[in-house]
């Protein structure tokens, strides 16, 4: 049994090797991102068993990918090399203070090669969540109804669906996204999502407000993220407004976002209570951000723990 299995297209990432604008970097280093493979890694790293559902290229990279992935220990047996599509890229941009932008080069997706008939309903039968994002349906239309299926087998199953709406308006607009994604969410049981992406699906940024309407279609589980301003969570009728987990420093903010939701999804595995949820989760945000790279910085359970102050931390 697989405490998470999700759904997404994993890329080679190029880091700069400097900060600044993109035109006057010179080298980059190679990396593996993509916002659910962040998601089952930092799931993972803090002790669940997770699996990946993929198609990557028949390629040095999509290797690279598949090692990678295989050292995570998440398990890839739906994890495909497919030919005639390159493995997907995207170059980042980052500044002194953290922020960056992200260029994709995913036009000739191998996630196009994964059809409807490639799901594997086993896979699905012996899990207990499915996470997915707003990103997959993105890339191409042609994979709205593979995650619509993959959203019926998880329901037929009593699989749990955990969602990010995870909006990237590279990639399409507010308009394509809302027509998308607000048909996802009363199939969903636990939403994960920034504030920001709901006022371009529902017209809402209050998270009060976000909750209220989400809990009319069914979602037992909200979670609004708020960056630098904390989150707002609401279970079983409590809602917590979670106070934000100061890092230490900031150099790269990207896979913040999947930090939180490993660590939301973690704590709903230990069935904690939801200030203990919302507390965790921010924890695991905060400390991505302080780590080049999208997933590099998530964190092993222990280490959360230790910036809970919950277990010293023994330096030598």
């Amino acid at each position: 049994m697989l405490d998470i299995i999700t759904l997404g297209e994993a890329m080679i990432v190029f880091n700069p090797g400097s900060t600044g604008p993109l035109q006057f970097v010179n080298t980059f280093e190679k990396r593996v991102g993509g916002a659910e493979l962040n998601l089952a890694i930092g799931c993972s790293r803090l002790g669940m068993k997770t699996g990946y559902i993929s198609r990557i290229g028949n390629d040095e990279f999509g290797r690279y990918i598949r090692h990678f992935i295989r050292g995570e220990g998440i398990d890839t047996s739906q994890v495909e090399l497919v030919n005639d599509y390159p493995t997907s890229l995207n170059f980042k941009e980052r500044m002194e203070d953290g922020n960056t932008r992200t260029f994709y080069y995913r036009n000739q997706s191998p996630m196009k090669a994964l059809t409807v008939a490639d799901l594997d309903e086993n896979y699905f039968k012996h899990a207990r969540v499915l996470h997915l994002t707003g990103i997959y349906p993105a890339i191409e239309d042609s994979n709205i109804p593979v995650m619509e299926k993959a959203i019926e087998l998880a329901k037929k199953h009593d699989v749990k669906v955990s969602f990010d709406p995870n909006i990237r308006l590279r990639m399409w607009t507010k308009e394509k996204a809302r027509a998308v994604l607000e048909k996802i969410l009363p199939k969903v049981d636990i939403l994960l999502t920034g504030d920001d992406e709901m006022e371009v699906i529902m017209g809402e940024k209050n998270p009060q407000k976000i909750i209220n309407q989400a809990r009319e279609l069914g979602i037992s589980f909200v979670a609004v993220k708020l960056g630098e301003k904390g989150s707002v969570g609401y279970y079983q009728g409590q809602t917590v407004e979670a106070e934000p987990v100061k890092a230490s420093t900031v150099v790269d903010t990207v896979g913040a976002g999947d930090g939180f939701n490993a660590g939301v999804l973690y704590g709903l595995s230990q069935n904690w209570d939801l200030n203990k949820i919302m507390q965790v989760a921010n924890t695991v945000g905060s400390m991505v951000v302080r780590v080049v790279g999208d997933n590099e910085g998530l964190p092993y359970y222990e280490q959360v723990q230790q910036r809970l102050g919950e277990i010293e931390r023994i330096e030598r």
